[in-house]
């Protein structure tokens, strides 16, 4: 069997992770046909994942003025036939060409919006800051976490590992189907939060239900240093 060929490869760098446990009967309506519910001691967790797209390139081509750019996306996490892997339920990137081509190609929830980003190192400590803000006003949003500074692997079993350690991406088709994708990376080094924290009007941007978990505090909260990934072409799955 021919293996899938290398579509779209990036610097994913300083990946802030807010992590809400919720309800699985919340998740049911964006479940891809074939793949289950994945949950972390008995809790489903979606998150809300914020971070940097460097040197990009589709398909071996870098896209002019397209290389470097933010994304924020609201995902939730799957298993099939012993894989583990991510569902999106929104992605927004400030690059129209990218929500373009990632509709086209794998039928993912992408769309176009203003964002920034600002990452400071703390004086004098290892610590970081970091925030993502999206949308305009009166509408913006943003995510924001100060870390402890102290930078490890994710451990067997941890539920840092079980966020940042799926490789496979399921994406729901218009007619039922099921595109499944590969992404590779190594293992990443994670610093926990000190403070991390979610504002803004998260309902214009994830409908209600989403909104009213988003408002809480998260259940775990991190950064991830990040790597070079490599997305490879999706197939379709029965």
């Amino acid at each position: 069997m021919a293996q899938p060929r290398v579509f779209l490869t990036a610097e994913w760098k300083q990946l802030l992770m807010l992590n809400y446990a919720v309800d699985p009967a919340l998740l049911l309506p964006f479940l891809p046909a074939g793949t289950e519910i994945d949950s972390f001691e008995g809790r489903p967790y979606v998150s809300l994942v914020g971070f940097q797209f460097n040197d990009t390139r589709v398909a071996g081509f870098a896209i002019p003025f397209h290389r470097s750019f933010e994304e924020v996306n609201l995902r939730f996490y799957v298993r099939r036939a012993g894989k583990r892997g991510v569902v999106f339920m929104r992605e927004l990137v400030p690059k129209i060409a990218i929500a373009a081509t990632a509709r086209l190609f794998y039928g993912e929830k992408y769309s176009r919006v203003p964002m920034a980003h600002r990452i400071r190192m703390t004086p004098g400590k290892t610590a970081i800051e970091a925030e993502y803000s999206w949308g305009t006003a009166p509408r913006q949003c943003a995510m924001r976490i100060e870390t402890t500074g102290e930078n490890y692997i994710t451990s067997e079993g941890s539920l840092s590992q079980f966020i940042t350690e799926h490789y496979w991406g399921y994406a729901a088709q218009s007619d039922g189907g099921c595109i499944e994708y590969e992404v590779q990376h190594p293992r990443w080094s994670v610093s926990d939060a000190k403070q991390a924290s979610f504002s803004g009007d998260g309902t214009h941007f994830y409908g209600q239900a989403f909104g009213k978990v988003l408002m809480r505090p998260p259940d775990s909260a991190f950064l991830a240093e990040g790597s070079a990934v490599k997305v490879f072409r999706g197939t379709r799955i029965r």
